[in-house]
């Protein structure tokens, strides 16, 4: 007889506050993109500021929220995100709980990138909002150096989307992965005898949110 294929079930593998995090931080930076583009400045900054504000949380949450949106969790070795991507064409059952090891440094280097892009953003813009106690005192040159790594910092991002998004579709075709449905539904087919994660307290979740929000307004103030 020819073997089986062992048994799996469905188990929540993002929480809410992860998944609303990843697509509402994707409508913000096309918010973003649009109002710059329109030349919407205090909306582009309004976007940047809730941007900011996101990236916060999700910092946060990497340490106090889920078991998969904690960083000490999916971050694996260099050596183990390469290792992961030498098999990236391998047809394979999907097993991962949460991030594989290549995708751990990918919301890495994404965070890193959006905390930037809204941090020099919130600085380069104050010549056109209202100005912080920072404003006056800052050098030319600094000023003219922030205004260039934002643009920088935004190439880079969009290329970490484009990249993400191939990524998403090589799974999806060579691996027969779909990573986009759970990041909808919260929940993924796995092993049957796959431990679900913890799930952290939606209040926990909020008050990080609130506090994130607190700073984000505090440092576009400041600056």
């Amino acid at each position: 007889m020819p073997p089986t294929d062992p048994p799996r079930r469905m188990i929540l593998v993002w929480d809410l506050p992860i998944r609303l995090f990843h697509w509402l931080t994707v409508a913000l930076v096309a918010a973003a993109y649009i109002t710059w583009r329109l030349n919407w400045m205090d909306w582009h900054a309004y976007a940047g500021e809730a941007l900011l504000a996101l990236v916060l949380f999700r910092l946060a949450w990497g340490i106090i929220g889920s078991d998969t949106a904690r960083f000490a969790r999916f971050l694996a070795s260099p050596r183990a995100a390469f290792r992961h991507l030498a098999h990236i064409l391998r047809r394979e059952p999907d097993e991962q709980v949460g991030h594989n090891p290549a995708g751990g440094w990918m919301v890495v280097l994404m965070l890193g990138l959006l905390l930037g892009q809204t941090l020099t953003g919130i600085i380069d813009n104050n010549d056109v909002a209202d100005a912080g106690p920072l404003t006056d005192i800052m050098p030319a040159w600094l000023s003219n150096l922030i205004d260039n790594l934002h643009g920088w910092l935004w190439d880079a991002l969009l290329a970490a989307i484009a990249l993400h998004v191939i990524a998403i579709a090589l799974y999806a075709v060579a691996k027969r992965h779909n990573l986009l449905r759970p990041m909808l539904t919260g929940r993924k087919t796995l092993p049957a005898d796959a431990r679900p994660p913890r799930v952290a307290s939606p209040l926990s979740a909020l008050l990080a949110l609130a506090s994130a929000a607190a700073v984000a307004v505090a440092l576009a103030s400041f600056f």
